[in-house]
């Protein structure tokens, strides 16, 4: 499904960067270019650049870059069809019907009308609540403590005793009970027949980040089991991929998510105050959950129930965000069950300052393993310390497990340096630290990415130095080729870039026009804004630009000799060819004049 090339262009031409930027952030103009406070992280002095000349925006203080597509698919977090609905809209340009191969049709009308189902669905709900069949579970909604205000804005509704009303309702309405089926709304039994999946149960609609009813969540109204019911998976819901309440979280602008067990734990937040509240939905915390949680925070206070099971859901946690690249920390409830009883008894004030005090998420792990021995006995706590000795070993970056080391040699009274002579035994022990006889990496593992992430760095900064000077582009395409950049992405943008120099033009903001999938119009937008170090004087510079033709040359060979048929002997004299080049162009001084 795809608009054509020309039409993208002709919208985002039709609709200048800083005037659409000047919608969401205060700019002010300062040479050539205009500056504001970046709205992707919080600071206090401006760093996020926007270019009228370029059609491109930057932030030099959390990397984010884009063009106008990418700034409202980063910011409202659109895809990037309704960036481009939005701005046609934006500028008056009709659009024609979109273009779909007929499975992607299909595929596409089916979430639509799942989508339409569920509003209507969640309708219903919200009205049934407010009738004189919804009272108990309107006096339930009270008595917790939530205002009209707040049921309304999480659109809580009710289903009824009757165990077929709703499917009656939408059939009424003209749906057909297979998409009433499958959108997750209706069972079939031999016994019953078609009943409700919800019914005499207090409704959650489930949101999307664009506001949009792809599931429910029920709490029964009585004894019956299971107390809280969810949607099945459907077209538009995976329960793994998603977070309840990230619709309104995600628009607080605050650096962190507080990630709670429940529903009510995140409508009471909210009421509260506390607008970044998220919980996952009624599934432990995935790998899926913390990549969304990372596009937009990089830190996460887990404040999950203090019970046992809470426990060991956050230690569970703890791993997956560190993994992602996220830091946790442990907001203890005590002596309350959850963060809706704690502000219900002791209120926002109070549960503030339990933010304040939170515990590192790996420091509480180990107060958590601290009680598995027997710190009175020296055995015992010589077994904590090589079992803490194991887990330091998690932190890859030298700097950041010295870091831990220390705050764990504070913690526990024990000296920095036997604490980092049992790690680095341990290491050996494990494998992990011989560097005479260290076996070869799985392709994949932390050395192969750090290697694979250098090589990927510098062909993001050949491209950066590229459409930055036009004298630079001449010299590095002497060299480099688009065949040279590694990666399909890579690849397109290199190769769409050299057209437009052919042609006598340099527009990366159009480049990205390219790229309709949202990841991938992500990953193309931050190729053009690589970091690169600040260097004092000419020699540094051509220095720095010789050594990265270098390493993305050298990478290119041996990448395509490893994939080269054996047979193509004709591949092979032309990287015979390449690598004697390379060889000479180590001995060459490359000018920036």
């Amino acid at each position: 499904m795809y608009y054509p090339e020309e039409l993208i262009e002709e919208i985002r031409t039709r609709n200048d960067i800083v005037d659409v930027i000047s919608g969401y952030v205060r700019l002010q103009k300062k040479g050539s270019s205009y500056f504001g406070l970046c709205p992707f992280h919080n600071e206090k002095s401006p760093s996020f650049s926007v270019s009228r000349q370029k059609q491109m925006y930057y932030c030099f203080g959390c990397g984010a870059g884009g063009n106008v597509f990418t700034f409202l698919m980063e910011y409202e977090n659109f895809s990037f069809v309704e960036a481009v609905k939005y701005l046609a809209d934006r500028a008056g340009i009709d659009l024609p019907e979109m273009e779909y191969s007929k499975e992607a049709k299909e595929k596409a009308d089916l979430r639509t009308a799942i989508l339409e189902v569920n509003k209507e669905a969640a309708k219903y709900f919200y009205v049934q609540l407010k009738s004189g069949r919804g009272t108990q579970a309107y006096t339930y909604l009270k008595d917790r403590g939530l205002s009209d205000e707040t049921i309304k804005a999480f659109g809580l509704g009710y289903s009824n005793k009757f165990s077929d009303d709703l499917y009656k309702y939408l059939r009424e309405k003209g749906y057909t009970e297979e998409l009433i089926r499958q959108a997750g709304l209706i069972n079939t039994d031999e016994r019953q027949g078609v009943y409700d999946k919800f019914w005499n149960r207090v409704i959650f609609p489930i949101m999307d980040v664009n506001n949009r009813v792809i599931g429910f969540g029920g709490r029964v109204m009585g004894d019956a089991k299971p107390k809280y019911l969810n949607s099945p998976e459907t077209p538009v819901f995976d329960k793994s991929r998603n977070l309840y309440g990230l619709n309104r979280a995600r628009t607080s602008r605050k650096p962190y998510f507080l990630l709670c067990e429940g529903y009510m734990d995140v409508i009471s937040l909210h009421q509260a105050g506390f607008t970044n509240a998220v919980a996952s939905l009624g599934t432990a915390l995935t790998s899926g959950h913390a990549s969304l949680i990372k596009r937009y925070v990089k830190e996460v206070y887990l404040t999950y129930d203090s019970d046992e099971a809470g426990t060991r859901a956050a230690l569970r946690a703890v791993p997956i965000l560190r993994e992602a690249g996220i830091s946790a920390k442990v907001v203890r409830m005590d002596p309350y069950k959850d963060p809706d009883e704690f502000i219900k008894n002791l209120g926002a004030e109070e549960y503030e300052k339990r933010i304040g005090n939170a515990r590192n998420g790996f420091m509480f792990t180990l107060e958590m393993l601290e009680k598995n021995y027997d710190m009175a006995s020296p055995e015992g706590k010589t077994d904590f310390f090589r079992e803490v000795a194991g887990r330091l070993l998690v932190f890859e970056d030298e700097l950041e497990r010295n870091n831990y080391i220390e705050a764990v040699s504070s913690a526990y009274r024990v000296s920095p340096e036997s604490l980092q002579k049992l790690v680095a035994k341990t290491a050996v022990n494990a494998g992990m630290a011989k560097p005479v006889s260290r076996p070869k990496r799985a392709e994949g593992s932390g050395e192969g990415r750090k290697k694979e992430d250098g090589i990927l760095t510098s062909q993001k900064a050949l491209l950066t130095w590229m459409i930055e000077n036009d004298r630079l582009f001449g010299k590095i395409s002497s060299y480099i080729s688009p065949d040279d950049f590694t990666g399909e992405i890579y690849q397109t943008v290199a190769r769409l870039l050299y057209e437009q120099h052919e042609r006598g033009e340099l527009n990366p903001a159009q480049i990205l026009n390219h790229f309709t999938e949202e990841e991938e119009h992500r990953e193309a937008a931050s190729l053009f804004h690589t970091k690169i170090r600040e260097l004092r004087t000419k020699e540094e510079e051509e220095q720095a630009l010789k050594d990265t033709i270098l390493r993305v040359k050298a990478h290119s060979i041996d990448y395509r000799t490893k994939n080269l048929d054996p047979a193509d002997m004709a591949g092979l004299q032309r990287l015979m060819e390449e690598k004697r080049k390379l060889e000479d162009l180590r001995k060459l001084h490359i000018s920036i004049d």
